[in-house]
């Protein structure tokens, strides 16, 4: 592994840890803020693993990124967004096509 990819994967598990003690920080918030979310980053490392030949599923990359099953995650730290939530990324939204 050369340098550069031990960097990476440094901050990519610094990103993870990060994001796992800051489960007030809901999905919704981060795709308004930032454009990407949680699931996002499990959908680029399950797609990061298929293209080195690496069958890892849905499931699976989730469980990576949330460190435990997506439904058990879900339900203990996410909130239904509220009607502000959603009007702030339906205007996101636009903002990053």
């Amino acid at each position: 592994m050369s340098q550069q990819d031990e960097l990476d994967a440094a901050v990519f598990r610094r990103l993870i840890e990060h994001l796992d003690r800051r489960k007030d920080v809901q999905n919704i918030d981060l795709m308004i803020a930032a454009g990407f979310c949680r699931n996002c980053l499990a959908d680029w490392y399950r797609e990061a693993a298929a293209e080195r030949g690496v069958a890892i599923d849905r499931d699976q990359a989730r469980e990576r990124v949330y460190g435990e099953p997506f439904a058990t995650w879900k339900a203990k730290h996410q909130n239904d967004a509220t009607p502000e939530q959603l009007a702030a990324f339906e205007a996101a939204q636009r903002r990053h096509r």
